[in-house]
């Protein structure tokens, strides 16, 4: 399957004045495939380095000198292989599993820039954030997201009508093909493994199956790598993220997830949840027509969406039947579905929402360059045909083309 990030990839092997690569995201986003592919395309050989269950070996070899000769030398001897600066990509998958692994990138910077080395790990901003001794301004930093709508069609074999609707992002030819494709998105989503078995089987319940799987072993995350207090309120908040949608209110309800909670008590919850991926925050604005929106931001009014929506979708228990139904999908959750679809394709910017009380409020404010783009869902309570739906789809998953469009203007 194709991914964007491939030309980011590619952009920093040829970059002038690179540095070690470090790929941050979720569990199961494609992270590790992506560097794989990444290297067998653009390289000669691969040298892969796993830190998930390192060997006695691999762990001596970080505690002695991180001097890069020396290691590229171990490297070497352990994988049984030659590792060439212009034609190896080397690779350290979970390296926050080995704290001196991700210290070393550092010396690469500064002594053997040559080398071609990309880090990636599952709860990297975890360790990040755990003043892990870690080379601040020593690094190239990326982020991989789930599949968004277009990388979905890429994969369904519909690339050519995706790259039609970038030069006719209002052409109506497409409405049962897109409409059925988008549907198809909202149940699935946009891991890696879920849409691959999808394309290859059409089988629901192995789509199921598969989304429990990588809910479980985020589950497990909260009890591998924090306390047990810790991993109850994050396991809180985890489960709590349905019902803070089930009614309509203006920001992150702490009541939601028991009576009486806190924010005191649940905010290293929710910062651990975003730190791992898991989780997206959007914060309130107090005035959502200036520049930069990041100053007007409320740090105590905010929501929180998912990864994924089609773990979402599974977590909250969304039918297929649903899914199926032109207008439910739109007004289930009030509206949650149609939020998350367009922030999963709107990861790579910064959204914020602005509320005005219970009567009015934009779902989503991005600032645009100069531009601030209001961004509000009219299709409630709307008779939704196929013309509509595919006019939003073609406007959506484009979004780069929508928004020059609109010159600042509210997208609907």
């Amino acid at each position: 399957m194709e991914r964007k990030l491939m030309s980011e990839l590619i952009k920093w092997k040829d970059k002038a004045g690179r540095k070690p690569l470090l790929l941050e995201g979720a569990r199961q986003v494609g992270k590790t495939w992506l560097l794989k592919e990444f290297g067998k395309r653009h390289f000669e050989n691969v040298a892969y380095i796993n830190f998930q269950n390192p060997s006695q070996e691999m762990i001596d070899l970080f505690n002695g000198s991180i001097e890069p000769k020396r290691i590229i030398t171990m490297f070497e001897l352990l994988l049984n292989m030659k590792i060439s600066p212009s034609k190896t990509l080397i690779i350290f998958d979970e390296a926050q599993e080995v704290p001196r692994a991700l210290t070393s990138l550092k010396y690469f910077c500064e002594d053997a820039p040559e080398y071609h080395i990309a880090t990636a790990g599952s709860l990297l901003g975890i360790f990040l954030n755990k003043n892990t001794s870690f080379p601040v301004g020593k690094v190239n930093t990326l982020k991989l997201e789930p599949m968004d709508f277009e990388e979905f069609l890429w994969a369904n074999g519909r690339e050519n009508i995706a790259a039609f609707l970038k030069s006719n992002p209002f052409e109506t030819t497409f409405n049962e093909i897109l409409s059925d494709l988008f549907k198809q998105y909202l149940y699935i989503g946009g891991m890696p493994e879920v849409v691959a078995d999808w394309v290859e089987n059409q089988n629901v319940e192995t789509i199921h199956a598969i989304q429990e799987e990588i809910l479980g072993n985020y589950r497990k995350d909260f009890i591998k790598h924090t306390d047990n207090t810790t991993a109850v309120r994050i396991r809180q908040v985890f489960d709590s993220l349905p019902a803070q949608f089930a009614k309509k209110n203006d920001k992150f309800l702490y009541g939601m997830i028991k009576t009486g909670a806190r924010a005191r008590e649940y905010e290293m919850a929710i910062e651990w949840l975003i730190d791992a991926g898991i989780v997206r925050r959007v914060n309130q604005v107090s005035c959502g027509d200036k520049i930069p929106l990041k100053s007007y931001a409320n740090p105590s009014a905010f929501k929180l969406y998912f990864v994924d929506i089609g773990l979402f979708r599974n977590l909250a228990e969304i039918p297929f039947d649903v899914i199926q139904s032109k207008t439910a999908i739109f007004d289930e959750f009030n509206g949650l579905v149609a939020e998350q679809f367009v922030l999963q394709q709107l990861a790579k910017h910064t959204l914020f929402y602005w509320s005005g009380g219970e009567t009015s409020e934009v779902d989503f404010v991005m600032q645009y360059g100069a531009n601030v783009v209001p961004i509000r869902f009219s299709l409630k309570n709307t008779r939704i045909d196929n013309d509509l739906l595919n006019i939003s789809l073609s406007g959506i998953f484009l979004c780069e083309q929508l928004l020059d469009y609109s010159s600042g203007k509210c997208v609907k």
